[in-house]
């Protein structure tokens, strides 16, 4: 949140509060390196690749040059970053689009943490080093057509066959799926859900990407088929026996949300503040008025509580404290913030908003997928209810 320039030599920033006093000189240094990454790759693409539907291929190796893929995790050729470092990458990814976010939590927080969390020795040095350079693209199989909020009643199914596993099964808004050369499937099993690592060239397995797409157009999502897939018994994931141990990624996964949801809602802010000044009604500028600065305030106020929310989170994590109700919490917090904020912003634009020569828009449809994968709001809000009453009421 560094200040920018509103024209009048005036400085201009969503940090109300001074929030960068309370990170490390090592963490803005993060940050900086991202925000200029985004600045200068995805920011002067990223409306043609929305418009396009492209999610451009190019920028993996780059991520990886970075540290930005496995960023949290330690060993095994990954970065080991912070909590609060992969956090404010986060952010500024998000501040250049959902997708390319989403592509480094489903790469890092989902693929990544599945191997190295539930993983043999030997899986952790085949695929993690290489997945860290961005040389090899992971994607995370766990949504069926049928369950989605609730995974427990998947219908994929592998068998034992000798040494063997055979799969059968379908995948649905699996990111990543059709560019990745391998995939962590989940699956029930005879001995509950159990997960595997699946090379996405072995027979029997397809992606196909969804489209057409109103939302996450810079990304890929897909349904996977699964017809006969045998895999050897080496390619389960001996630490991952139940739903727990999806569940551990998908919480690496909601973290990153956490932040990255306020990177949107930022951008569209400053947007909405930049228009405001330069664009004239009436003879003054919108920003004049009583009831854009209003809009503004309003705007203003919902990021820096959501950073405030997202930096504590941050540090649980890191001492080791973070529980998963507190990660509902942030997530349903800011993305329902973050969307409130972009509509906003949207509206304040006025016609112009609804073009590619302005965020706002595209931010908010991205954030009703953001609001919806790694667990809706509503769920979200059944895990704090339980938290807070002692009642599951999921059921």
């Amino acid at each position: 949140m560094t200040p920018e320039s509103n024209g009048a030599d005036v400085p201009v920033t969503a940090d109300l509060l001074e929030i960068d006093s309370l990170f490390t000189k090592n963490e803005l240094a993060v940050r900086d390196t991202v925000r200029a990454f985004v600045d200068t790759r995805i920011r002067p693409n990223i409306a043609a690749w929305y418009e396009d539907a492209l999610f451009p291929v190019e920028l993996v190796p780059e991520m990886g040059e970075l540290g930005l893929l496995g960023m949290h995790l330690n060993g095994y050729g990954c970065p080991g970053r912070s909590a609060v470092e992969y956090g404010l990458a986060a952010l500024e990814l998000e501040a250049g689009d959902s997708g390319l976010r989403t592509f480094v939590s489903v790469q890092g927080s989902l693929a990544m943490s599945a191997i190295h969390k539930h993983g043999s020795e030997d899986q952790k040095h085949q695929w993690l080093p290489r997945m860290a350079a961005g040389e090899v693209v992971g994607c995370f199989g766990l949504t069926e057509p049928g369950a989605g909020s609730d995974p427990g009643s998947m219908k994929t199914f592998a068998r034992r066959e000798g040494d063997d596993w055979i799969i059968n099964g379908s995948k649905r808004w699996i990111g990543l799926a059709s560019i990745a050369q391998l995939a962590i499937i989940w699956t029930m099993t005879d001995d509950g859900v159990r997960g595997f690592i699946v090379p996405t060239d072995t027979p029997g397995f397809r992606a196909t990407p969804i489209e057409p797409k109103l939302s996450m157009r810079a990304s890929i999502q897909c349904d996977i088929e699964l017809s006969d897939v045998r895999l050897p018994g080496s390619a389960l994931l001996p630490g991952a026996k139940g739903l727990r141990g999806p569940f551990e990624c998908l919480n690496e996964a909601r973290y990153g949300i956490i932040w990255g949801a306020m990177g949107a809602a930022r951008d569209s802010y400053l947007a909405a503040l930049d228009y405001s000044q330069q664009r004239l009604q009436f003879d003054k500028p919108l920003a004049g008025y009583q009831l854009t600065q209003e809009k503004l305030v309003n705007m203003a106020l919902e990021i820096n509580k959501g950073m405030l929310l997202a930096l504590q989170i941050g540090r649980l994590k890191e001492a080791g404290k973070l529980q998963p109700h507190q990660i509902s919490a942030g997530k349903l917090n800011n993305c329902r913030e973050a969307i409130r904020i972009c509509r906003d912003a949207r509206a304040m634009l006025g016609g112009n908003g609804i073009t590619l020569d302005h965020p706002p828009m595209r931010h908010a449809n991205n954030l009703e997928s953001v609001r919806t994968y790694e667990g809706t709001d509503d769920v979200h809000t059944l895990i704090l209810g339980n938290h807070i009453t002692g009642i599951p009421a999921f059921r």
